[in-house]
């Protein structure tokens, strides 16, 4: 049996879509139909007109898809797969630290549960957190979770004083300064490439702070040849295949045992449980309809700003046959 044949086949008779996040290993993203960042599969999910959407990527993507899509089976092909910046902000903690600060806009990042976001005003991703903070008024007081870091970074480039949750994903708070260093000793001419999910000491040795969709784009466009990227390693697989005459150095974890630093929740994702997914239409997500109801108005907020910003997600894309005509996989 040919795996990946199998898959594509199954996608045709069922008409499903599989959606990937590119912190995904590289097989995940080359099978994919679609493969963006947070903003991107959240905004492709939302126009879909396939029956089935299988969300390759961690639990609360596949929650997302779902409160956009209610009547569209949702799969995810490990339930395990969850997101250490979701579990660092529990839906029912937050709602008391917001209820302890009446009067605040709530701002939520999107690696957060459907729960979490059901107390939310506005969901943000990476792409378009600063524009959407500037876009309210300078002297709105506004809550910020679950990520300290993305947070602070905020707080420093617009001048407010969002108050924040005490949260931090496990992969981004891991990078070293000293390793970092250490590399541009060896690449003097290397760019650094830096997500604003690590710690504020990192993100000063950036030539380029952004979301994940962001530095690609930077690394695509920059002249330099080669770059330090941190970021969840996931990410070198589309830069490479990209620009493949340059070079890509994952930045290292503080872990001196490991070069280069992995999301151990999306690395569960395999093309075995991918099929195994399609095959038996499982596991499939479900929200609960009165959190959902609630979730998706922070949601859409989060995708009309996008909108009326320009945040519509760039595609690229490269030709597959299917049932005789001509369809692309697109890379948003």
């Amino acid at each position: 049996m040919n795996i990946k044949e199998e898959i594509r086949r199954m996608c045709r008779e069922k008409n499903a879509v599989i959606m990937a996040h590119y912190y995904t290993d590289g097989e995940i993203q080359d099978i994919a139909d679609f493969v963006g960042d947070s903003l991107a599969l959240a905004q492709k999910a939302a126009t879909t007109d396939a029956d089935i959407i299988v969300m390759c990527g961690v639990h609360f993507m596949g929650e997302t898809s779902k409160i956009l899509c209610p009547d569209k089976k949702v799969l995810v092909p490990d339930l395990e797969a969850t997101c250490s910046l979701a579990e660092s902000c529990p839906a029912d903690k937050f709602a008391e630290f917001v209820a302890e600060h009446p009067g605040h806009t709530v701002i939520s990042y999107v690696n957060t549960t459907a729960a979490t976001k059901a107390v939310t005003d506005i969901v943000v991703t990476s792409s378009n957190a600063r524009q959407i903070v500037e876009s309210l008024p300078q002297d709105t007081p506004i809550i910020f979770g679950p990520d300290r870091n993305l947070g602070g970074y905020i707080n420093s480039i617009t001048g407010r004083n969002m108050l924040l949750w005490d949260g931090a994903c496990h992969v981004h708070e891991k990078f070293s300064v000293e390793k970092i260093l250490e590399l541009k000793k060896q690449y003097p001419d290397a760019k650094v490439l830096v997500h604003p999910e690590c710690k504020g000491t990192v993100v000063k040795l950036a030539d380029k702070v952004g979301s994940t969709a962001a530095l690609l784009k930077y690394s695509i466009n920059d002249p330099a040849q080669v770059f330090i990227v941190a970021t969840e390693s996931g990410i070198l697989h589309e830069m490479q295949k990209s620009c493949p005459e340059k070079t890509f150095i994952p930045a290292p974890p503080s872990d001196s045992t490991c070069a280069c630093n992995e999301c151990s929740y999306m690395k569960l994702v395999t093309m075995q449980k991918l099929y195994d997914c399609l095959l038996n239409e499982a596991p499939e997500i479900h929200v609960d309809a009165e959190v959902a109801e609630k979730a998706i108005r922070p949601i859409n907020r989060m995708l009309e700003i996008s909108e009326k910003l320009g945040h519509s997600p760039a595609t690229k894309s490269r030709p597959y046959r299917s049932e005789g005509r001509d369809n692309t996989l697109q890379r948003l």
